[in-house]
């Protein structure tokens, strides 16, 4: 066998038996991925029928409401034992709910699989979970990033810091940056970083438990972030300066810097941060980059002290408040349907 190898490198050059073993790779892991794809679509396809042909059952025997149970507990019987695992009542009820909120087969993304769709459907608002829906397509979330993001009220936390047209334009295409306001959340929830809320924890603390959870917070941060640093050193005037963390954003082909405070953020650490931008405006920013961003973001803001503090920088520069724990849905919900009864949408 060694003698017939040598053999074919003596005529065959090595670099094209290299190429032949990489497109016989490319050629399966594409076919793999394509099977899975299928194998996915026909899945979800058999669900939505599933729950098509029971609320189709119901509708022509004219169920009653009280009925509804016990046809589900029935069929998870029957079925379980015809088809094995994968139909107990709770499955059922979400395929039955699947074919509800998505009464058109072709309006189902097949980008998703049937687990995000089980997730999604948990959510209470239509909005809420179009939302959901085509965010998890548009940055390719995982059931996992999916979970984390409905968990921290993601949807609620945008929406209060828009108009009303802005909900509408979030349920109807999720969100959309297209400008440096739209990267900024208020809150922040930076509940993966596991720092008790009461505990006494210094800035250098949460910085280092934010980089340690780096994929957790990124995911938080939103599509387009790149990290860049920590504590990046920039020389002025014979003093070295750190701002705490350096992303790149891809989408906005910017900068975007972000210092931690502890406590409460004051004018002082407005004016630091302009400072960083104008150095990384002047010394770092290349000619086809757009201006950087600053965000500072601490525990509190006093509201009136911050208009005062940004008014007249020119820089795009940012205070928003982050928490150490998932905010409560119920309040948020409150906080959104006070905010669209004001004028109906």
């Amino acid at each position: 066998m060694r003698d017939w190898v040598i053999d074919i490198f003596a005529v065959v050059p090595h670099s094209d038996y290299e190429n032949l073993i990489g497109r016989i790779d490319n050629l399966w892991s594409l076919a793999k991925r394509r099977a899975a794809e299928a194998v996915n679509t026909e899945l979800l396809n058999a669900n939505w029928r599933t729950g098509q042909y029971i609320v189709e059952f119901e509708q022509h025997g004219k169920f009653r409401a009280e009925y509804g149970k016990q046809l589900l507990i029935r069929l998870s019987r029957d079925l379980t034992t015809l088809r094995g695992k994968g139909f107990s009542r709770s499955n059922l009820t979400y395929m039955r709910k699947l074919y509800l909120t998505f009464p058109k087969c072709e309006t189902l993304s097949h980008k998703l699989t049937w687990s995000h769709y089980f997730e999604l459907l948990k959510c209470g608002d239509e909005m809420e979970l179009q939302f959901y829906f085509h965010e998890s397509i548009n940055q390719k979330w995982t059931v996992r990033e999916l979970k984390r993001q409905i968990k921290s009220s993601l949807f609620h936390r945008l929406a209060l810091s828009t108009d009303k047209d802005g909900v509408l334009a979030l349920a109807h295409h999720g969100h959309a940056i297209l400008t440096p306001d739209d990267i900024l959340h208020d809150p922040y929830v930076l509940e993966f970083t596991g720092l008790p809320q009461r505990k006494c924890y210094k800035e250098g603390e949460l910085e280092k438990a934010l980089k340690e959870n780096m994929e957790n917070f990124l995911l938080e941060l939103g599509r387009g972030f790149a990290f860049i640093g920590r504590q990046y050193v920039m020389p002025i005037g014979g003093r070295q300066f750190k701002v705490d963390l350096v992303f790149y954003h891809c989408i906005l082909k910017c900068y975007v810097l972000i210092d931690l405070k502890r406590s409460e953020i004051t004018h002082g650490d407005v004016g630091q941060m302009n400072l960083y931008l104008n150095y990384f405006k002047n010394e770092i920013c290349m000619p086809d980059d757009n201006l950087p961003v600053g965000i500072v973001l601490g525990a509190k803001r006093d509201e009136v002290l911050m208009e005062y503090a940004l008014e007249g920088i020119t820089n795009k520069l940012f205070v928003a408040r982050y928490q150490l724990y998932l905010p409560k849905k119920e309040e948020l919900q409150a906080q959104l349907d006070k905010m669209l009864s004001q004028t109906d949408i």
